[in-house]
Formats: C-alpha cells, sequence, structure tokens
C-alpha cells in the first residue's frame, strides 16, 4: 500500500476538518428549528390546556363558546371549539378521517384527558401546520375538544432563509479554508521537500543547500538549522579535502629528498665521504621531520578523538614552565634570542602535567622559530582570579596579519608556507595547543600584527584552596 505524503495527510485533515465543521453547522440549525418547533406545539398545548380548564362539566354553554371565540381573535393560533367529537374530522385542514382521530391511541389519549397534536400539509396555505387538539372531560365523557392549528410558515421560512444563506456562507468559508489551508500546507511542505532533495544531493557528496526560510515557526527555525548543518558539513568536508591534500604535500617533500639523495648515493654520485655524509644527514633529517609530522598527527587524532584521556592531577604550573624554559635556552642562545620569565609559582592547574608541558613547548617551539636573531620571548604565568590564571607567551617576531588570526588553530594553516617549510614547522603546534587547552576547559586566543610579533594567551581553570 502506497503511504501518504505529509501534504497529502494535511490536505485529508483539513478537508476532514471543513466536513465536520459543515455538518456540525448543520446540524446546529436543525436543533434551533426544531427548538422552535418543540415551543409552537408547547405554546399550543399550553393555550389549549389553559382555555380547557374553564370548562365546568356537562353541556357546552354558550358563554364558553364566546370565551373561545373571543380567545380566538386575540391569539396567533387558530382556536375552534367543537362540541360533537364526530365534527373533529372535518374540521382538520387537511385531510383526516374521525377514525384516525378519536380512535385508537388517539382516542384513549383523549378520553385519558392528555392532547393529541398533528401535523400535516394544508393545502389552502400550501404549507405544513400543527394542530393540537385538547379534550373537554366531563368526567370519563368526551363532551367536547378545544381545536387549535397553526401554519408552519414563519418557522419554515426562517428555516429556509437560514439554509439560503448558510449554504453560500458555508461554500464561501470552505473555499476561505482551502485557500488558506493550500497556503498552509505549502509553507510547510515545500521546506520539507526541499530538505529531503538536499539530503539526497548531500547523500552524494553535493553538500550545498538553500532551504527557503518563510517563517519563524518550527519549520522555519528547523530549515535555517538544516541550511547551516550543511553549510558547516560543506566547510568539514573541504577541511578534510585540505587536510588530505596537506598531509599528501607535507609527506611527499621529505620523501622526494630522501629518494632524491638515496638515489645520489646508490649511483655513486658523491664524491667523498663528506659529501656521503652530508646525503645522509639530510635524509636523516627528513627522516626526522616525517617522524614528528606522523607523531603530531596521530596525536592530534587522539586529543580531538579523545580517545587518550587525561590523566588530571594537581600541577605546579611554573614548575612545567620553567622545566620546558631550560630545555630551550641552549636554541634561543644559539640565534641569540632572549628568554624572560614572570612566573607566580602559587598557581596550581588541575591538569595533565604531560599535555600541559606539551602546550608551553609547541608554544615556545613556534615563538623561537619565528624570532628574528637579537629578539625577545617572554613568558608570564599570572593570577587573573581565584579560579582563573593566565599563560603569556609573546615573542618579537615579524607577526601576522589580523585578518590571518581567527585562521591560527587550524591544521597546517601558515601565513607563509615556505618560510614555515624551510623552518621545520609541521603545522600541526598550534592545533594541537588549541585541543589540550580545550580538554582543559580553558581557552585560548592571538593577538598580532605585522612587525609587531605574536603574542598567545592562554587561560586554565585554577584549583581553588577548598579544593
Amino acid at each position: 500500500m502506497k503511504r501518504l505524503r505529509l501534504g497529502q495527510k494535511l490536505w485529508l485533515s483539513i478537508g476532514a476538518a471543513v466536513v465536520v465543521t459543515l455538518a456540525f453547522s448543520f446540524g446546529l440549525l436543525n436543533y434551533f428549528y426544531r427548538t422552535v418547533y418543540m415551543e409552537v406545539e408547547r405554546t399550543l398545548i399550553a393555550e389549549g390546556t389553559s382555555l380547557a380548564r374553564d370548562y365546568r362539566g356537562g353541556a357546552v354553554t354558550e358563554a364558553y363558546r364566546r370565551q373561545i371565540e373571543w380567545y380566538d381573535e386575540k391569539s396567533t393560533a387558530t382556536i375552534l371549539l367543537i362540541d360533537n367529537p364526530r365534527e373533529l374530522s372535518a374540521c382538520f385542514p387537511f385531510p383526516v378521517h374521525y377514525d384516525a382521530l378519536v380512535s385508537g391511541r388517539d382516542r384513549e389519549t383523549l378520553l385519558a384527558g392528555k392532547p393529541v397534536v398533528k401535523t400535516g400539509y394544508e393545502k389552502r396555505f400550501g404549507r405544513r401546520v400543527m394542530a393540537v387538539v385538547v379534550p373537554l372531560l366531563d368526567g370519563k365523557r368526551l363532551e367536547g375538544a378545544i381545536y387549535l392549528y397553526l401554519p408552519l410558515a414563519d418557522v419554515q421560512e426562517a428555516t429556509k432563509r437560514a439554509a439560503a444563506a448558510f449554504w453560500p456562507l458555508a461554500a464561501i468559508f470552505a473555499a476561505a479554508l482551502l485557500v488558506v489551508g493550500r497556503r498552509m500546507v505549502r509553507q510547510m511542505t515545500e521546506p520539507l521537500q526541499a530538505m529531503e532533495q538536499a539530503a539526497e544531493r548531500m547523500a552524494e557528496g553535493r553538500y550545498e543547500a538553500d532551504i527557503p526560510v518563510r517563517s519563524d515557526d518550527e519549520i522555519g527555525r528547523l530549515a535555517e538549522a538544516f541550511n547551516q548543518m550543511a553549510d558547516a558539513i560543506a566547510k568539514e568536508d573541504e577541511r578534510k579535502r585540505e587536510f588530505l591534500a596537506n598531509v599528501s604535500h607535507e609527506l611527499r617533500t621529505p620523501l622526494s629528498y630522501m629518494k632524491g639523495y638515496s638515489e645520489a648515493l646508490l649511483a655513486g654520485l658523491a664524491k667523498t665521504k663528506e659529501e656521503e655524509k652530508a646525503y645522509l644527514r639530510l635524509i636523516h633529517r627528513e627522516t626526522e621531520r616525517m617522524e614528528r609530522l606522523v607523531r603530531d598527527l596521530l596525536d592530534l587524532a587522539r586529543l580531538e578523538g579523545q580517545s587518550v584521556p587525561l590523566e588530571r592531577a594537581p600541577v605546579a604550573f611554573a614548575q612545567v614552565i620553567e622545566d620546558v624554559i631550560a630545555t630551550y635556552e641552549p636554541i634561543a642562545a644559539q640565534k641569540r634570542i632572549e628568554l624572560a620569565c614572570e612566573l607566580d609559582y602559587d598557581i596550581i592547574v588541575n591538569g595533565d602535567a604531560d599535555r600541559l608541558e606539551q602546550v608551553v613547548r609547541n608554544l615556545l617551539d613556534n615563538a623561537i622559530r619565528y624570532t628574528p636573531e637579537g629578539g625577545v620571548v617572554t613568558v608570564r604565568l599570572s593570577r587573573l582570579s581565584e579560579a582563573e590564571g593566565e599563560l603569556v607567551v609573546q615573542d618579537t617576531g615579524k607577526g601576522i596579519p589580523k585578518d590571518q588570526l581567527p585562521f591560527l588553530g587550524q591544521r597546517f594553516f601558515r601565513v607563509d608556507r615556505a618560510r614555515t617549510r624551510k623552518e621545520g614547522g609541521t603545522g600541526l603546534g598550534l592545533a594541537i595547543v588549541k585541543q589540550i587547552v580545550s580538554l582543559h576547559d580553558g581557552v585560548i586566543w592571538f593577538d598580532s600584527d605585522l612587525g609587531r610579533g605574536m603574542t598567545v594567551f592562554v587561560r586554565l581553570p585554577l584549583v581553588r584552596e577548598e579544593e
């Protein structure tokens, strides 16, 4: 069995709502008609019963007859006094036999003192009338009857007028509801259909999506969220492609060096032992470069996947920084770079000491690498509050443009690819730092401009004294 689409279900719901509404309205109109009908019946019975109370028994007097005639002139109904029950059949304005009126159940009803109600078609008026026969009893003897009848013209005409007005209004109402329903169905289903088509394109690898957002309701917000999701997936796919291209490029460069120098050695192009050693040193350097690249890639993958949980413990962060600086002092001295420290030794961070050391190493490595000879690299560790501390690593290198700052921390991002590759960076150091800081519930940001160096700010939560 074929499943109904959402639009078809909505149309069925709207159609059902229209049918139910019209049926209810018609039923309500019919109920009002029956209510008026019953009110006419109660009025005739009340008038006839009231007149019958004035009958005192015995033969019908002339005074009582005049009283009935006087009341007939005042009443909206036609009232007749019949003192011979056999004449009742002749008084009905529609064909009816005497036996049908006073024999059987109707006769028993009249003898029991209860009125008989009849409704039928009156030829002279061309309409239906309602008649009520109220018995005049002398003991158990039926001496006569009061006959009251009223044309149902007013009720019928009112009903017809109401029906004549009801059906055109019902048609207008149904048409308006269908127009509004069609617009609502389109507003609801078109974005969903567009999302369905976009999802099919995304399954094929095409991540562009431009779902129209035409409302501020749940459907509109869903369309907006779908557009954001598609944009995020497209950007992530682009980053994945760029990452694969960068990895391929980074691996191809040292492999090319290694292949070229090894082929030179095998071909005997090295004339002296010194040349052979030079070639081997170059091969060894590129091997170390590949090793660093693979290590950084695996490290970043583990950190992003959180497959290596942090071994948290209270860490004297200043001591970690001091130990790292000690290992970089020979490198800085070789480049005649001054290392300046301002450390608060009372700062305790609840974190992984090895990962925090990796943060300091990567930041110092970048700072020293891009600081020219005679420059200064400053490391500061200070307390911002009882709950937060800040690490600042500042250099006097060339810096980067302001518009490039948001891209720092992305994998393989380089402002100057040639200069970075020449100086030996993998392009993953800041990405690893950013991930480690995030895992420690910290934040990192950068401040720089061309010609005035780079400043890196790292804020981390601290261990409070009560803890």
